[in-house]
């Protein structure tokens, strides 16, 4: 969808802008972002409201974590780019090396929140999981959802705990002793594409942040996230009654996150 588009479209959520036009530099003070680039070929008019439309989404996806705005920058480390150098074809990716989010100017939309995902998922592995020396360069970028799945020491603390938690009611059986039909799911959509690619563990948990983020909450902003109850794409989700279950797992992680941080 054109960023023009969004000129029409509305979002439901509470104003934090009362209105004013907000700058990329706004975002970057008001989320705690590392770095912000714009791409040269990005026009004034398209600067300006794509400065609101993320302002928006950001500021929605710390309301409904119950986080306080400043912690979506993840402590200053992650960047954020905006119709710069993007992909062909990909509407919006993570760049784990950069620690960067980027979005595409026109193809951008919706992949806020599943971005944002991958992004929390690296910077939090080395946080909850005893992963050793990471002062050096790496082979492989490793998320937390990936050391879960592998069993890694988990650093003993109460936060840890409920992340773990998140981890299992996305991906587990009710009675944790199996894998959850959304992961069957996936690995399927992977033999089809003859791929690795759905059944990954950040791309399922990326999937499912995403999916009970628009199906569960009161807010509706289509730039944040869209698409996951589409007919065609929702094989790929959890289904609804899964999302509320991710969703008050995502709620018992991150309310209390947000709570250790406020103080």
């Amino acid at each position: 969808m054109k960023l023009t588009h969004f000129k029409y479209k509305t979002r439901k959520g509470p104003d934090y802008r009362h209105g004013d036009q907000v700058s990329f530099m706004d975002i970057k003070q008001t989320f705690g972002m590392g770095s912000i680039r714009v791409g040269a070929w990005v026009t004034k008019e398209e600067k300006d409201l794509a400065a609101n439309l993320i302002f928006d989404s950001l500021a929605d996806l710390a309301y409904i974590l119950a986080l306080p705005p400043e912690a979506i920058g993840l402590r200053g480390t992650l960047g954020l780019a905006f119709g710069s150098g993007g992909r062909k074809g990909v509407q919006a990716h993570y760049a784990p090396n950069q620690r960067e989010l980027a979005l595409a100017k026109n193809a951008g939309a919706g992949a806020l929140a599943h971005e944002f995902w991958h992004a929390f998922d690296h910077y939090i592995a080395e946080k909850a999981f005893e992963i050793g020396d990471t002062s050096g360069p790496r082979k492989h970028i490793l998320f937390a959802s990936d050391c879960w799945l592998h069993d890694r020491k988990v650093r003993p603390h109460p936060l840890n705990e409920s992340l773990m938690s998140l981890f299992d009611a996305t991906l587990l059986s009710e009675n944790n002793l199996d894998k959850h039909d959304y992961v069957a799911r996936s690995v399927i959509a992977d033999k089809a594409t003859s791929a690795r690619y759905f059944s990954l563990p950040t791309e399922m948990m990326a999937r499912a942040f995403e999916s009970a983020i628009e199906s569960c909450s009161d807010i509706e902003n289509s730039y944040l996230v869209d698409g996951t109850t589409k007919p065609d794409m929702f094989p790929l989700y959890p289904d609804l009654a899964h999302r509320k279950e991710i969703y008050n797992a995502i709620q018992g992680y991150f309310a209390p996150l947000g709570r250790s941080l406020s103080k």
